[in-house]
């Protein structure tokens, strides 16, 4: 049986195992008849152009875990950042993990979907933000909203600061030959309220793992929303990140996508305005190599006048690798006195690597000031050569060169520990130690 189908034909036997009230009912049902009608993106959609996903649904995807997966601490203790203290939410195939996880209703609620989506306390909120800024026609976003069961639920209330970080953990033990999971987030941050987010999907096996997720942000009035994504997966891990933000006056809202791992990665971006003086920042940075594939598509909608938006995106492809950015800046006729940068850089350390490339904007003010660039090339061979010069081998010359390419993301980090965190991973990938005090 085809993926498709056998989503399809699972949907009755997962709502009786999930109490739903019969709004959210009404709203899966919709979402699925979404995803049966357009099914699986392919290259024939302009947005999917550059990435295929036919060789990974030909795998036979358990839809539902059927084992129970215990996972000790000391087995995922490396993939956490553990020189500070955080929340915790973790989740193994799917499931929450209690004594994994530190979870808090102390002034802030760092908790679970699943009872956001059934307890009668949540209800005003979800009926308030569940499934409204995420695209109700894009298939797998659809597909997500149709099982939305379980995943990380952080509210920041009014006028409240996160005490310490919030990581929200995915682990997929590779109990099943081949597992799909869709975590389904919600973050809502309130006026004046200030969080730290790290998320991360990691594979404890090499058995082939699908993880389509959708995380819904909500900036309100003055908010700071800070996010942070590390994608370091194996090479049989293949994940689908679907990301929507709103954002209200004077919000600061920044999304940092760290793509080092897996086998194939779309980081679906989307930012949408609704107040003024708001500013998104989009940064990213992607090495890769062997045959993996790293798309990132976003969306900037600038609907409010005197609002900023800054995007810029590091590659650096190596061996049969490919890399896609397909960035859009959307500026509707209010939108007057916009300032919207993007930026896409881009290296290529092997002739069989490729990166395909398509900034765009479209504007409908008159008072704007909007920029995008791109640029695909090498490592400056007199630079290299300068280096060699004195004395610093060729391999380190090399690193150093591609890790001052991605400097400018880096310094954006504002937990020093990941960012030192972030310098190790890059410094793996690159083979050297770099030896930076951080």
């Amino acid at each position: 049986m085809e993926l498709k189908e056998k989503l399809i034909s699972s949907f009755m036997a997962f709502e009786e195992r999930v109490d739903v009230q019969s709004e959210l009912h009404d709203v899966r049902t919709s979402a699925l008849k979404n995803f049966e009608t357009k099914g699986f993106p392919s290259k024939k959609d302009e947005a999917w152009k550059y990435t295929s996903l036919n060789a990974i649904l030909k795998n036979d995807f358990t839809v539902f875990p059927k084992k129970d997966s215990a996972v000790e601490f000391n087995q995922v203790k490396k993939y956490f950042i553990h020189e500070i203290d955080t929340y915790k939410v973790v989740f193994i195939d799917g499931i929450f993990s209690s004594h994994l996880s530190s979870t808090t209703h102390d002034g802030i609620d760092v908790c679970l979907m699943s009872s956001a989506l059934t307890k009668p306390k949540y209800k005003m909120v979800i009926d308030n933000y569940f499934n409204k800024i995420a695209n109700k026609e894009d298939s797998l976003t659809s597909l997500n909203t149709a099982f939305a069961c379980e995943g990380a639920y952080i509210n920041i209330p009014k006028s409240k600061v996160a005490d310490k970080p919030i990581e929200i953990m995915y682990f997929s033990t590779g109990n099943e030959s081949a597992l799909m999971v869709q975590p389904r987030n919600l973050v809502i941050v309130g006026e004046n309220s200030h969080v730290q987010i790290i998320e991360r999907h990691q594979s404890l096996s090499d058995n082939p793992v699908l993880t389509n997720s959708v995380t819904e942000i909500f900036a309100q009035k003055r908010a700071i929303v800070d996010y942070y994504k590390i994608q370091n997966d194996n090479h049989q891990a293949n994940l689908i990140d679907n990301t929507y933000v709103s954002q209200q006056k004077e919000s600061h809202a920044s999304v940092h996508t760290f793509s080092f791992g897996g086998n194939l990665t779309r980081n679906n971006l989307n930012f949408y305005h609704y107040g003024e003086r708001l500013t998104s920042t989009l940064n990213g940075i992607t090495i890769i190599g062997d045959k993996q594939h790293v798309d990132h598509y976003t969306l900037v909608k600038h609907a409010e006048p005197n609002c900023e938006s800054f995007q810029d995106y590091k590659g650096i492809f190596s061996d049969r690798s490919t890399g896609v950015f397909n960035g859009k800046v959307y500026v509707e006729k209010e939108a007057q006195k916009t300032n919207a940068f993007q930026k896409s850089n881009n290296i290529l350390l092997s002739d069989k690597a490729t990166i395909n490339a398509k900034p765009q904007l479209e504007i409908f003010a008159d008072d704007v000031k909007c920029s995008h660039g791109c640029t695909v090339g090498q490592l400056d061979e007199t630079a290299l050569f300068y280096m060699q010069q004195r004395g610093i081998p060729k391999k380190e010359a090399k690193a150093l060169l591609m890790y001052a390419f991605s400097n400018a993301v880096i310094e954006n980090i504002k937990i020093p520990e990941l960012k030192q965190r972030i310098t190790t991973i890059i410094a793996m990938k690159l083979g050297v130690k770099l030896g930076f005090d951080l």
